[in-house]
């Protein structure tokens, strides 16, 4: 049995692929593991055992941010397991030094503080501007930061500055590769994607309209529609 599996971003959860499974459930088989608090290592293993508790033998995986980081690593332990891969909003590169402070005393506040403060600290970098305008978006985003546990943004924080580069990897991805970028995302803009497609041995590059970092959520439309043409041009009939 081959299917999904939906990678979460920081700091969210599975909830956050709402639009996405809502689409696809009964129609592929599909999973979608929650890892706030584990290291990228340990979150790997994690859905590669999933996929073995239930029959799953390969998948598309589709990351977004940190989902992205994850992907890089289910695709060095894995190969063989992975049908192709959607990367989105996300990069292949390491933090700079400048961004590992930036989440180091992020890491501080959130265990002195909790997560209280996190939705007005995220939401702006998160969302386009186009979301922005949006109550519903704002409402469904801030709902979700605030269901997550400090200790596991604190422990994700520290996965994520000292993730490995995963640049030297791209060349060897020699599967067909989704790469999804928000022509509003300011975190990782849409020059992140065309670099990767520019190394990417089979890669193709849509710019989400209307999106910022978290494109699924803010348009979910265009990310169906890609989705549902990617999952078929890999051989999952949906």
């Amino acid at each position: 049995m081959n299917g999904i599996v939906f990678l979460h971003a920081f700091p969210y959860n599975p909830g956050m692929w709402a639009p996405q499974t809502e689409l696809l459930q009964g129609r592929v088989p599909l999973l979608a593991p929650f890892y706030l608090g584990l290291s990228l290592e340990e979150a790997a293993r994690k859905t590669l055992a999933l996929m073995d508790e239930t029959g799953m033998e390969k998948a598309v995986f589709v990351g977004l941010s940190m989902g992205g980081y994850l992907a890089f690593r289910l695709y060095s332990l894995a190969r063989e397991r992975v049908l192709g891969l959607v990367l989105a909003d996300t990069r292949a590169g390491p933090d700079t030094e400048e961004a590992k402070r930036t989440r180091y005393a992020l890491r501080e506040r959130v265990l002195k503080e909790g997560v209280g403060f996190l939705p007005e600290a995220l939401l702006q970098s998160h969302l386009g501007p186009t979301s922005q305008a949006r109550p519903e978006i704002l409402k469904t985003v801030r709902s979700l930061i605030l269901e997550a546990r400090p200790e596991q943004v604190a422990e994700s924080l520290l996965a994520l500055a000292h993730r490995p580069d995963s640049t030297p990897l791209l060349n060897e991805i020699r599967i067909p590769v989704l790469l999804l970028f928000g022509e509003e995302d300011t975190l990782t803009p849409p020059e992140e994607g065309k670099r990767m497609a520019r190394i990417l041995p089979d890669a193709r590059l849509l710019i989400v309209p209307e999106a910022g970092h978290l494109s699924n959520l803010e348009n979910p439309k265009a990310w169906g529609t890609a989705l549902l043409g990617f999952l078929l041009e890999v051989g999952l009939k949906v």
